[in-house]
């Protein structure tokens, strides 16, 4: 399929003297989580809450900060999260695009709304 990157605004809820930063993230619904880098964290001020594991495509382990809450806006959704500051670009896992009712459409190799729920993103609770 290929490499699938969108526009994404990330922005620091708590602070809203910070301005969203808006970048072009990798999608990968193979990932989990949203990965920032610590460029990105250290310019919307995200305060470090915890540390995580993460095992990497290679096998090898590491521990990362984690840091949050982040707002995420695409295409008029929006979700909250936490992230992984880890890499050199952001990357949009599958737990942020779930929670914006977001999909892939792979023969355009682009990042959407879910064309079953256009108008207001479609989530189960139950």
């Amino acid at each position: 399929m290929g490499l699938v990157h969108a526009k994404v605004v990330l922005k620091n809820p708590r602070i809203t003297k910070i301005k969203p930063i808006e970048v072009i993230a990798l999608v990968d619904s193979g990932a989990l989580h949203l990965c920032i880098p610590e460029h990105l964290r250290i310019q919307l001020k995200l305060e470090e809450i915890d540390h995580k594991e993460v095992a990497l495509a290679d096998g090898t382990k590491k521990v990362v900060p984690y840091v949050g809450p982040i707002e995420i806006r695409f295409k008029g959704r929006i979700g909250f999260v936490g992230a992984l500051v880890m890499g050199d670009e952001p990357l949009l896992g599958a737990i942020p695009m779930e929670d914006m009712d977001l999909v892939i459409i792979p023969s355009k190799r682009v990042l959407d709304v879910n064309p079953d729920s256009p108008n207001i993103s479609c989530t189960t609770a139950k």
